[in-house]
């Protein structure tokens, strides 16, 4: 079932969705700044960079940062001070990656305790996005299992108190976002916690998908092309 079914997508109303991002670990500051800039003409909602490179001047514009980015494979307290330290820098919304190899494992509790770690140090609102890495738990597991072990991950870090799931973060070679990996989320958790999908969203068909399948927020690099493919009005 489309999400979104009766929503004309505009380019300003897709627009509102996206977080620009810059997470290449060869990104200058003038790389940033130029980011932020293109994100400000876009109209987009966040702008999305390394915690190294905060602060940043983006007014008019949430910023968004990463936590245990890309891999996951950081402490739980390394994570959460990592998140801290990003609020104390100016940063609204904090995408952590989880512990992957974790949950295909099927230890769902650690990637809860996880996510308890960083709401303790950045409570609300701060927002707090939780990157599943949904390409490379269906690849571990298969579709089937995949989609069960993606639902229960969404329920136990919505109890733990995150606002948002996410699909991916782009670097894990197993993919990106999928439309199979968004129904899942939205299956567990549409409309309780936000559907960012990320990874891969390269042009306007596929941003559709996505969004028709649940995805309340996209996660891109080339904002502009995708945006390009929607009308005016």
């Amino acid at each position: 079932m489309n999400a979104t079914p009766q929503i004309q997508l505009t380019r300003a109303r897709v627009a509102a969705m996206i977080d620009h991002t810059l997470l290449s670990p060869d990104a200058s500051r003038e790389d940033v700044q130029a980011c932020v800039d293109e994100a400000r003409a876009l109209g987009v909602k966040a702008v999305c960079v390394s915690p190294a490179m905060l602060p940043v001047r983006a007014e008019g514009l949430t910023v968004a940062t990463v936590a245990g980015f890309p891999s996951g494979k950081h402490h739980a307290l390394v994570k959460a001070m990592e998140g801290r330290l990003a609020v104390d820098q100016g940063a609204v919304e904090v995408d952590m990656v989880i512990d992957v190899g974790a949950a295909i494992a099927g230890l769902v509790d650690e990637v809860m305790a996880d996510v308890l770690t960083m709401r303790d140090a950045v409570p609300p609102p701060t927002v707090i996005k939780v990157i599943l890495e949904t390409a490379a738990i269906h690849r571990a597991l298969g579709e089937e299992a995949g989609d069960q072990r993606v639902e229960e991950l969404c329920h136990a870090v919505a109890r733990a108190g995150a606002d948002m799931v996410k699909t991916s973060t782009g670097f894990h070679p197993a993919g990106g976002a999928s439309v199979r990996a968004v129904a899942a989320m939205h299956r567990a958790v549409g409309g309780q916690l936000g559907i960012k999908a990320s990874g891969g969203i390269r042009d306007a068909d596929t941003a559709r998908a996505m969004i028709a399948a649940g995805a309340t927020r996209l996660g891109l690099s080339g904002s502009r092309a995708v945006l390009e493919g929607f009308p005016e009005s």
